[in-house]
């Protein structure tokens, strides 16, 4: 599979690009028929294919792969190594670019070392990462996208299940643990307090002092959702409050509730209550 061909003899379908992702880049690619040479790079890359089969071989890491290349199938190729891919015909591509730094912190909390904690893989079948990439490709695409703190989970996600693809990973030791009362207390008062900014992963890990993972797995065992779900969930009451008990134009009660604009709380008030903004402002009007 042509999924490492340079930007320029591929046609860019969708991107992440300019979207605020943290450690994490997606692209969805038109790869035309042929051969590429392409170097190693700073970054681990998967690329997925998406579509009909298309036949394919690869050299890589000294050796020569000859497959059909069917839709869900994963290159695996770790930062550094580079190679010559192929495909009889066009293709598109599922690009992702994971940085070190993410991936690193995933494999140390994970209790793998990171220098081998991924290995070359070629037409791997994983049904836990193809979910991830297949959400990634809805966020690219998607018209209004979702928060950031949903781009930085499944970008915590795909790093992790990476690191367990590969041999010999043990479990967290207290991934089965719930948050402290003190740390559900914390982390309850400054979500709240901070809705109206852009929230991080790390950041409430930090604050927790806590791994990434383990603020991911204890978050979840306390609150009954993941963090991206529960600040959501926390901004959509927000709105909702501000709708019905102030008179502020909507405009500027997306931006006080923390959503990047109007139709972004729309649409996550749609999907959460049933109904839009304009419906509840009604009895105001």
């Amino acid at each position: 599979m042509n999924d490492h061909s340079p930007t320029g003899s591929a046609t860019i379908l969708a991107t992440s690009r300019g979207r605020g992702w943290r450690g994490l880049e997606a692209e969805l690619l038109r790869i035309p028929p042929g051969s590429t040479h392409i170097s190693g790079t700073p970054y681990h890359r998967l690329g997925i294919h998406v579509g009909r089969p298309v036949r394919a071989q690869c050299r890589c890491d000294g050796r020569e792969h000859r497959r059909l290349q069917k839709h869900g199938d994963i290159d695996v190729v770790p930062a550094g190594l580079d190679g010559v891919w192929e495909d009889d015909r066009e293709c598109m591509i599922l690009r992702l670019k994971i940085s070190m730094d993410l991936f690193r912190q995933a494999a140390i909390d994970l209790g793998r070392d990171p220098a081998d904690a991924i290995i070359p893989r070629f037409q791997l079948r994983d049904p836990r990462l193809e979910a991830i990439a297949w959400a990634l490709k809805a966020e690219i695409e998607a018209d209004v996208p979702s928060d950031n703190l949903y781009a930085d989970t499944l970008a915590t996600a795909l790093a992790f299940r990476l690191v367990e693809a590969g041999r010999g990973t043990s479990r967290p030791a207290d991934a089965g643990r719930a948050l402290l009362s003190r740390q559900r207390r914390l982390l309850a008062d400054y979500i709240e307090d901070h809705l109206d900014t852009p929230l991080s992963l790390a950041e409430l890990a930090a604050l927790a002092g806590l791994s990434l993972s383990h603020l991911k797995t204890q978050f979840r065992n306390s609150f009954g959702v993941p963090p991206h779900q529960y600040v959501l969930h926390r901004r959509v009451v927000r709105a909702e409050a501000l709708i019905r008990n102030s008179g502020m134009p909507l405009s500027q009660i997306a931006l006080e509730a923390g959503f990047a604009h109007q139709s972004h709380m729309a649409n996550s008030m749609k999907r959460l209550l049933g109904v839009s903004p304009g419906t509840i402002a009604r009895p105001r009007n």
